[in-house]
């Protein structure tokens, strides 16, 4: 037989949309609006870095990064955020989510101005600067992941849980387009006020040497976003869920959510003892007990989002290469380096406007109507779709009058992981598990997330390089292709979707019901998520 909730969780269940939790969403998603913001900048700099930092003299083609260093500088912050995941979420539920959230906000802020300013008086120490700083970057973007979720999971009514969540994790599409915004504007002004020949008319004068300046000033720009929210991230009060369930203290968790809701509430220290002592509410992490109850859902989260981020990360990280390849970027001996940031920018930045943006909002929309479930499976089933559309008749893609339509398809793909597994597990993890292990364990999804980014981000550098010798990047061997990367990806979306069946619907129901945490100590019933679709747990 289920307790009854506590006063102060009821009302927060309860409560009606109002000011406090749009500056919730507020707060946390400009947290990852840099975040998304700083993962993803990275891919408008990599052809500029190449130019400046690996001429070779009377080479027909620009300097491109050797593979060994464009795998670091694209994949070290992901190896930052997967390490960030797993240390921020486990601190968050051993300190509170309030006070670790501001230690990986200045982490953030000072590693994106140090990722600027790289130096080094040799090639080598100036990729290795930016390289440090980038892990660290990554290893501050980790701990906002678990903790942002968390923090809106536990302020939200059960109503529209799942909008605000989700509307948090939406930010990370206007962070994208902001880095692709960010990118034209530095390109552009720069382009007009220090005139280069293409590469091919002069290559050392197609690289001016202020092109050192651009992708400094595009990595150091993260910085503000976060910075202009550290203050109002101090002020927000620590979760009530975490003050009475995990700290114990009623008292401080009434007084809080009475600030926040501008209503009485009673403090239950009793109940809270009650609950604290009740089996359901004991058991740790790595308990018989745990894997009874959520060692499938874990298992779930952590796979979904580890297949879901292989092949969302790849096709970030070599949609630059696509873009060559259907004509919507020249040649880059017919451009000079500015330019070429340029054209990459305006690339990224048309995609997420007309496809990235769009699907978190399409998620935000209905996520709390058609239910997390749904929005997960109907988005894997969509990109397995598209990704074989474009790989097996790829060829025809690649002829002129059909480059258009690569470039919708392309951007489908991007829609439905967006309108789809890219936001879904994001959410779930955030509200399926104990509040003493809620931020730990969303973390941990999200860890095999960025597991999946690094095969994603490294595995695909080498297997999108053409089959043809003559046509691979410099110093990278043969790949299979885009084609067959792209057929590798289908394949990778079509088990994401099987492995969706273990995720529950959390569409509804109260934190405390979803994760027993208000049952009786006697009470050893099967908590059944949803009663159509029952995992055992």
């Amino acid at each position: 037989m289920a307790r009854e909730q506590l006063g102060v969780l009821n009302a927060l269940d309860a409560a009606k949309t109002q000011w406090y939790h749009f500056t919730a969403i507020v707060i946390a998603g400009m947290g990852f609006f840099t975040d998304a913001y700083d993962l993803f900048c990275i891919s408008l700099v990599t052809k500029l870095l190449g130019r400046i930092y690996y001429h070779v003299e009377g080479a027909p083609k620009p300097g491109t990064l050797p593979p060994n260093v464009a795998a670091a500088v694209n994949g070290v912050a992901l190896v930052g955020t997967l390490v960030g995941q797993l240390f921020f979420g486990w601190l968050g539920d051993k300190l509170g989510r309030k006070k670790v959230y501001g230690i990986t906000l200045l982490l953030m802020v000072v590693s994106s101005i140090a990722s600027g300013l790289s130096f080094g008086s040799s090639t080598k120490g100036v990729m290795s600067t930016l390289c440090f700083f980038r892990f660290w970057l990554g290893f501050g973007i980790g701990g906002d992941y678990p903790l942002s979720a968390t923090i809106m999971s536990e302020y939200a009514n059960k109503k529209t849980r799942g909008a605000f969540i989700a509307a948090v994790f939406a930010m990370q599409g206007f962070g994208i387009l902001g880095g692709g915004i960010v990118g034209l504007i530095v390109s552009a002004s720069f382009d007009h006020a220090f005139k280069a020949p293409a590469y091919s008319e002069n290559a050392i004068a197609s690289t001016v040497p202020q092109a050192d300046y651009v992708w400094r000033m595009i990595l150091m720009f993260g910085a503000l976003p976060a910075a202009l929210t550290y203050y109002w991230r101090m002020k927000m009060p620590e979760t009530a869920r975490f003050t009475a369930l995990v700290a114990k203290n009623a008292k401080q968790a009434a007084a809080d959510m009475s600030k926040v809701l501008n209503v009485d509430l009673e403090a239950e220290e009793e109940k809270v003892i009650k609950m604290s002592g009740s089996q359901a509410n004991s058991f740790g992490l790595f308990s018989k007990q745990f894997l009874k109850r959520h060692g499938l859902h874990l298992l779930g989260t952590t796979t979904t989002w580890f297949l879901l981020d292989i092949a969302f990360y790849s096709q970030n990280l070599f949609q630059k290469d696509i873009f060559s390849a259907i004509g919507w970027i020249p040649p880059a001996a017919s451009m000079n380096a500015i330019h070429e940031v340029y054209k990459i920018a305006k690339a990224q930045t048309l995609i997420a406007l007309c496809s990235t943006v769009p699907g978190y909002w399409f998620t935000v929309a209905l996520i709390d109507v058609i239910g997390r479930f749904a929005i997960q499976l109907m988005g894997f089933f969509f990109m397995t779709v598209f990704m074989f559309a474009l790989a097996i008749p790829y060829h025809h893609w690649t002829l002129k009058p059909n480059r258009i339509g690569f470039v919708v398809m392309y951007a489908l793909t991007f829609f439905f992981a967006n309108f789809g597994p890219n936001a879904t597990t994001f959410v779930v993890p955030a509200e399926i598990f104990p509040a003493r292990l809620r931020s730990t364990c969303h973390g941990i999804s999200a860890a095999a997330g960025k597991a999946g980014a690094i095969v994603g981000a490294f595995g695909f550098l080498y297997a999108a390089q053409s089959t043809n010798p003559a046509k691979t990047d410099a110093g990278y061997p043969t790949g299979i292709g885009i084609r067959y990367s792209l057929i590798m990806l289908g394949v990778i979306n079509f088990i994401g979707m099987l492995f969706t069946l273990l995720v529950p619907e959390p569409k509804g129901k109260s934190l405390e019901e979803l994760t027993g945490e208000n049952a009786d100590e006697n009470d050893e019933r099967e908590v059944q998520i949803d009663p159509s679709r029952t995992v055992p747990i």
